[in-house]
């Protein structure tokens, strides 16, 4: 496993991460937390050390699963978790609101069962609520101890440089694979230029990129990846499945799974320091980590960039 440091703190986290949504068991089918605990177990025994997690996976069950998997290891793992979204039976609702922030805060801490939150993110942007109050409740939840380092998700170039303006923020959690690369433009550069570490999400890109759907899927009840994700479409499945058989060759040279070729290639993209990937069970979560030992070479990268040019273009990029 290789390790990187979120810049400006000392979190050296692992390249590869744990997330957690899928353990929130409301969003992705039918997730059994036995099988959630021991693919966080089966994580941190192969070395990695980061998990991220939000109240909103679950309406606060994936923390609660999270706490129950490091109870006995909190010292030892990174916990990173967010604010600013409500899950209703309907729908998911920003706020950022000080008095939903405190409830956030006070709620992650008692399930996680922790004194203090490693990374803190701002879970997604509220137009309804001035950015300035929302940073100002943050900042004193970190003066009474309660998370050690602010970050953003899903922020644009000009909202982080907002934030910045009031408080050092020292990363950003963007969507970001191979099928979904819209932030090399902008928001990659950005941050390199302010030293802002990026903790990439939807790796996987849903699960298309694992090479399990060579058809059309109909996903169960329960499971709303498709609505999500902007993938799983007709109009560009033929394309999606040709970038699939490209990974196959490239998987098949380097004695690995597609899946593991996709995390490979987005751990090793510029000015990425770590990248979340989801696990269901123990054999899921230990493939994932054994994606830190595949090293993809210029001519790999280079054929997914040329066949993702000329089929996926408008898509990708």
């Amino acid at each position: 496993m290789q390790y990187n440091i979120i810049p400006n703190t000392d979190l050296k986290v692992s390249s590869i991460a744990i997330g957690t949504w899928a353990m929130g068991n409301d969003f992705w089918g039918n997730v059994d937390d036995k099988e959630s605990i021991k693919a966080i177990h089966a994580s941190l025994d192969a070395g990695i050390n980061f998990i991220d997690t939000a109240p909103v996976y679950g309406a606060g069950h994936a923390e609660e699963v999270v706490a129950k998997a490091i109870k006995d290891r909190r010292d030892k793992v990174i916990v990173a978790t967010k604010a600013g979204v409500i899950r209703t039976k309907t729908e998911y609702r920003r706020d950022l609101s000080p008095k939903h922030l405190q409830k956030d805060m006070e709620e992650s801490l008692r399930r996680l069962n922790t004194d203090c939150i490693d990374l803190y993110y701002i879970h997604w942007p509220d137009t309804t609520t001035p950015l300035e109050d929302s940073i100002n409740t943050l900042l004193k939840f970190k003066e009474q101890g309660k998370f050690r380092y602010l970050a953003v998700s899903n922020f644009s170039v000009e909202l982080m440089e907002q934030a910045q303006q009031m408080t050092d923020i020292v990363c950003l959690q963007p969507n970001y694979s191979i099928l979904n690369r819209k932030i090399e433009k902008d928001i990659i550069p950005y941050c390199e230029h302010n030293n802002l570490g990026v903790i990439s999400y939807g790796t996987l890109a849903g699960g298309l990129l694992t090479g399990k759907f060579r058809e059309l899927p109909e996903f169960e009840e329960g499971d709303n990846r498709g609505r999500f994700y902007d993938y799983y479409r007709e109009d560009i499945w033929p394309n999606v499945q040709g970038l699939l058989v490209c990974l196959d060759k490239i998987a098949k040279k380097h004695d690995c799974t597609v899946a593991q070729t996709a995390i490979a290639w987005t751990a090793q993209q510029k000015g990425i320091t770590s990248v979340l990937v989801g696990a269901k069970n123990e054999r899921q979560a230990l493939a994932n980590a054994e994606a830190a030992k595949v090293q993809l070479s210029d001519s790999d990268c280079l054929q997914i960039d040329t066949y993702l040019k000329k089929h996926l273009q408008e898509t990708v990029y």
